[in-house]
């Protein structure tokens, strides 16, 4: 599903150049659950905004669906985006003035997705989610843990290839950070491709294998079982 090669990323000011990403190499399969770690300013949210059309990068090959991104337009990156990639913030990125039906809702607007069909729509995924009573409330009326439940319903009610989630329970307590794991591990369970970029080893434990970064490089990864843990060194 993702496939990408020698990946540059290089952050150009008057007096200064930063190479965020460098050499990148990376292969995530349709179906995965894949963590990206490391410390503060390795490059890990860099290379999540490249996956995900937000971001280009300076060189290598970045193939999605078997589709090169690299060269690309941003009129034809934005079309890509909305067809198969869902977004899952750390702050949630709820607009506050619209209810939870409408926050949800938008993408269908942005897909140009007809009215009946968009009420369908946002009613099924509020009912497996859990919030289908919160749907008439406004963001600010809900917990943090109904925040990203409504955050994820967004995510997905476009139905998308992949699910991308920048430290999805960075804002949570441990109960309602566990509770959205739980939800990322039942959609995984149910053939979503989720790659999240966490902290967290505990949320890191939830995936199938965890990639590490340093400098804007991949050091390792480690295959990961509830049980049994077995590094596997790049």
């Amino acid at each position: 599903m993702i496939k990408i090669e020698k990946l540059s990323k290089v952050f150009r000011t008057e007096e200064v150049e930063t190479k965020a990403l460098n050499d990148i190499t990376l292969q995530i399969k349709q179906g995965e659950f894949v963590t990206i770690m490391g410390a503060s300013g390795c490059g890990k949210s860099t290379l999540l905004n490249i996956i995900g059309l937000l971001d280009g990068a300076s060189g290598g090959s970045y193939k999605l669906l078997d589709k090169e991104i690299n060269g690309l337009s941003e009129g034809e990156k934005a079309r890509i985006r909305k067809e198969n990639i869902g977004f899952v913030f750390q702050n949630f990125n709820l607009i506050d003035e619209l209810s939870v039906y409408d926050n949800i809702e938008l993408p269908l607007i942005y897909n140009n997705v007809p009215s009946a069909e968009r009420k369908k729509r946002v009613e099924a995924i509020a009912e497996r989610l859990g919030i289908s009573h919160r749907l008439k409330h406004y963001p600010q009326q809900l917990s943090g843990g109904q925040q990203q439940r409504s955050a994820v319903a967004r995510a997905l009610v476009n139905d998308p290839k992949i699910i991308l989630a920048d430290e999805p329970t960075g804002n949570l307590d441990s109960k309602n950070g566990n509770e959205v794991m739980e939800l990322l591990t039942d959609l995984h369970a149910s053939g979503a491709t989720i790659l999240m970029v966490t902290h967290s080893d505990y949320d890191a434990s939830f995936s199938q294998r965890t990639i590490f970064m340093k400098d804007g490089m991949i050091l390792n990864e480690k295959q990961n079982s509830r049980n049994v843990d077995v590094l596997i060194t790049s």
